[in-house]
């Protein structure tokens, strides 16, 4: 009854997204359900004390990245700069290519260390445009900015700098380079694989006489400049938050040392403010390279953006408000599921599965499906089990490595289920509904998913690692 009761919740929560019901409304609404039907005296503390604390905190650390991500996507789009990248895009690709452009650029800015979310914010407007101008429905550029942002720059490719790929060091003693060839291979497969998807889709779509699209939701604003700037002016902004983002993260901690104190009020005894520098690094870094990514784009196209900038920046903050509270409610519903007493009956479950590899992969992708989050779904897995993980690895003979390259990549394939926050994200900043592409968002995700078990195969019939 305990893991029915958590299967319903995480069904209801997926149907209510699905079907375009406010996922902010509908997050506390199936977590609590799951623990009145567990034990209906926790519903308040669990709501105040798990769901509403897991939710402001995820707020705290993360709304700056959003707003500024969206602010930054918005000059981008009122700049000009978005249409000058298309046309410079479909001189050098053609409009034929316009898919593989996106991926591509997603795929650089996320290999970068641009945050996920930032990305998109910062891809769509152009995106857009692109679409637009090669006729290709918009219902597309979901599947197109997930397989570029989503997967194979997130946790396959070695060296990657997302969390995805940061957390499994911890418990395996590993760097993020670990396993490149088992990661390369993957990498090839999921882009390879989502290509093809996304290109038969385009295809079908041009058979069809299927358009752009009309009436479409937050479409980007038209530039009404005199001219456009040249492509590699447009590129600058992008250049600088990608460059900006990995030498902050490097400088910060240097500056910062690993803690820092102050006295907030020279009033009264108020006890001193003590902020932990290495849980934040990373977010300060890529809130400067936004900034300056800002700044940079304010400088190169002052007059363009400088007349729309009010209502341009209302409409940015407002899109970054609903973004990071979609999320924020997911990452309270992870939280309360993962506290029940039927998650953990999947958890122990999951340890029956015999194969090393096949456990940890099944285990990682099954509790990122749940909780909605790869990252989420990576720690609770490696927190609960890695121990085990690592004993079975030792007993047949499996680098650290190998284990650390399948975490990873497992994490990033059932996590995007319709209740994900980065998916939610995603439609509501390009004003498209579940109906109109999940579908595509979907088959990427079970392409990454497949990525882990030919990573698997790989290792065992060639001993690649």
């Amino acid at each position: 009854m305990a893991l029915l009761i958590v299967l319903a919740a995480l069904a209801f929560l997926m149907l209510v997204a699905y079907r375009g019901y406010s996922v902010i409304l509908f997050a506390p609404v199936a977590a609590l359900g799951a623990v009145v039907l567990t034990d209906p005296g926790l519903v308040a503390p669990m709501f105040t004390g798990l769901f509403m604390d897991k939710m402001v905190g995820f707020l705290k650390l993360y709304f700056p990245v959003f707003m500024l991500g969206a602010v930054f996507g918005k000059l981008i789009e009122l700049s000009g700069f978005s249409r000058s990248i298309v046309a410079g895009t479909i001189g050098l690709f053609g409009e034929k290519r316009a898919i593989l452009s996106i991926v591509l650029v997603c795929a650089l800015l996320t290999y970068g260390g641009v945050s996920l979310f930032v990305v998109v914010f910062a891809v769509y407007p152009f995106a857009a445009e692109l679409f637009r101008q090669a006729r290709i429905p918009k219902r597309l550029i979901p599947g197109t900015i997930a397989l570029g942002a989503f997967t194979f720059t997130m946790d396959s490719l070695p060296g990657t700098p997302q969390i995805q790929n940061i957390i499994p060091t911890a418990f395996f003693g590993t760097d993020t380079w670990a396993a490149p060839w088992l990661g390369t291979l993957g990498s090839v497969f999921i882009l390879a694989a989502g290509l093809f998807y996304l290109e038969r889709r385009r295809r079908a779509a041009a058979v069809a006489g299927e358009g752009y699209g009309d009436d479409l939701a937050n479409e980007p604003v038209a530039f009404t400049g005199e001219r456009l700037p040249h492509p590699l002016i447009a590129l600058l902004p992008l250049v600088v938050v990608g460059v900006a983002n990995k030498l902050l993260t490097v400088a910060i901690p240097r500056v910062y040392g690993s803690t820092q104190s102050f006295v907030p009020t020279v009033v009264g005894s108020a006890p001193p403010v003590v902020q932990e520098v290495s849980k934040v690094a990373a977010i300060w870094a890529v809130e400067g390279a936004l900034l300056l990514g800002i700044a940079c784009v304010l400088a190169c196209a002052w007059r363009p953006v400088a007349t729309r900038f009010a209502e341009g920046s209302k409409a940015a903050v407002g899109g970054a408000l609903l973004a990071s509270m979609n999320t924020a409610s997911e990452y309270g519903f992870g939280a309360v599921i993962a506290a029940l007493p039927g998650f953990r009956t999947v958890a122990d479950a999951l340890h029956a599965i015999p194969n090393p590899l096949v456990n940890e992969a099944v285990s990682v992708t099954a509790l990122a499906g749940i909780t909605g989050s790869a990252s989420g779904g990576l720690s609770i897995a490696l927190g609960a089990m890695s121990q085990s993980f690592i004993e079975n690895a030792h007993a047949a003979g499996i680098p650290m490595e190998v284990l650390h390259r399948i975490a990873a990549m497992a994490s990033g394939g059932m996590d995007t289920l319709p209740h994900n926050g980065a998916v939610i994200t995603l439609l509501a900043v390009t004003g498209l509904t579940h109906r109109q592409s999940y579908r595509d968002i979907f088959a990427i995700t079970v392409i990454k998913t497949l990525a882990v078990f030919v990573a698997i195969v790989a290792y065992y019939a060639l001993g690649v690692v």
